[in-house]
């Protein structure tokens, strides 16, 4: 046989074997996502999710937004292993982790590089808590949104009082709120307030400033019957709803909450950073500040909502799924605000995610700096309810002859029956960072160079 048909069967059999047929690429694997984002919301996501698709040969994310209904949803998907391979989750319902609902980061987070979405250092560290059960992160934060005052620039001119300043505290912020409420047409019924509260903002911002707190660092206890945290609700409860200054809650029943805002009637509104109450309004000019401070402690801690995104712990593509959420992460930490993370605390990143906000940027980075999220417990939604049923909600609707002092001691072992204490919880570096009040109170953002 010739030499050149000993090559030919050779070739032959190989082929056959399989051994010189180029192997297959394999197709993209399908990760998806879950949101509550509403259609405008959905569609600005989509492009990000686009661009991440674009080329990508490891995984495709597929948004499945569930606009009504969400955590009803998600928790029954989760039931049922049909859930979504990421998640949203605000940082009440980070609690799920608890259930073993989510993946832990701990690896996919493991080699990131300093300055990235997986890089942990470099979050808040009052918002990055939240994503935390012990010492085992279950998701990255996606936005932070700290309380600011929004107030209304020509109420304050017509009045004749300073516009409030970085430094301004509660007694600035009690005296702008009387002289600013007012019968302004003549009829003996007043039509303008300082300021309104209906529950929001969180009264427990208040609580920190004073240096008080509603669950411990251990997890172990519920002080709201400390002199600090007494002094906080107290403050709040001078305020809300007090005639004087804000309108009652009938008032709000009526004309809505917002609306009294933005139809020029509240001169100081607590809102969310994200809000569009610094430009989306008509009729006057707004200002944007953070909260007043504390008189005694100096500290002007304010309440930040977060949310993370999370990895269904049923993913069957763990991998792909950890690397679509650093990607996905990245992707929306460059378009909500605030961005969660440290080296983004820049006028320019902010202006470059929403342009509207450019006038009043830096007062927004100002309140980040002081930021914080609530501690999120096993339980905490079982708490959190028992926290307003039995005790903000009486105090702030008079619906108790207690004293706050009194009300606090009473409700306290109930709060406490709920938390799972050190010795079933620890905290983790990241998490206890600001381990106390004071500590997320003095808290710097490090612009990035």
């Amino acid at each position: 046989m010739r030499k050149s048909h000993i090559i030919l069967l050779l070739v032959m059999a190989l082929l056959v074997s399989g051994a010189l047929i180029p192997a297959q690429a394999q197709d993209p694997v399908t990760i998806t996502m879950s949101t509550w984002a509403g259609v405008d919301e959905a569609a600005q996501l989509q492009a990000i999710i686009d661009k991440i698709n674009d080329g990508n040969t490891e995984y495709q994310i597929v948004h499945a937004p569930l606009p009504a209904d969400y955590y009803t949803q998600i928790q029954t998907q989760l039931a049922g292993g049909t859930a979504s391979d990421l998640l949203w989750m605000d940082q009440n319902h980070m609690s799920l982790a608890a259930d073993g609902s989510f993946l832990p980061l701990t690896d996919c987070v493991a080699n990131a590089e300093a300055g990235t979405a997986g890089d942990v250092n470099d979050y808040y560290p009052g918002v990055i808590q939240t994503a935390y059960q012990g010492d085992t992160l279950y998701g990255l934060p996606w936005i932070a949104q700290p309380v600011v005052v929004y107030f209304n620039k020509n109420l304050f001119d017509a009045a004749g009082i300073a516009y409030p300043t970085v430094d301004w505290t509660w007694d600035d912020f009690l005296s702008n709120a009387k002289a600013l409420t007012k019968d302004t047409n003549g009829d003996g019924t007043i039509d303008q307030w300082g300021t309104i509260a209906n529950g929001w903002p969180p009264p427990q911002m208040f609580i920190w400033q004073a240096g008080g707190d509603v669950i411990s660092t251990d997890l172990a206890t519920s002080p709201i019957d400390s002199p600090e945290a007494v002094a906080g609700l107290d403050f709040y409860r001078s305020w809300a709803y007090n005639p004087e200054m804000a309108p009652s809650a009938d008032t709000i029943t009526e004309q809505g909450f917002d609306a009294l805002y933005s139809s020029g009637k509240i001169a100081m509104f607590f809102g969310g950073a994200s809000d569009d109450k610094d430009y989306n309004v008509q009729g006057f000019t707004p200002g944007v500040v953070p909260p007043p401070k504390n008189p005694t402690t100096g500290s002007n801690i304010t309440f930040a909502w977060t949310a993370s995104t999370v990895i269904n712990a049923a993913t069957q593509h763990p991998q792909e799924a950890c690397d679509a959420l650093l990607a996905v992460s990245e992707g929306i930490d460059n378009w909500k605000v605030v961005s969660p993370r440290i080296s983004q605390a820049t006028v320019e990143h902010l202006t470059a995610s929403v342009p509207q906000k450019e006038a009043n940027a830096q007062a927004f980075l100002d309140a980040a700096k002081n930021m914080s999220a609530f501690r999120i417990t096993p339980k905490y939604m079982e708490w959190e309810g028992v926290l307003w049923s039995e005790y903000l909600t009486p105090l702030l609707n008079n619906q108790t002859d207690l004293s706050t002092a009194e009300l606090a001691a009473q409700v306290r072992p109930d709060l406490e029956a709920l938390l799972p204490g050190p010795s079933e919880s620890t905290t983790t570096e990241a998490a206890t960072a600001e381990a106390s009040t004071s500590e997320m109170a003095t808290a710097e953002a490090t612009p990035a160079s």
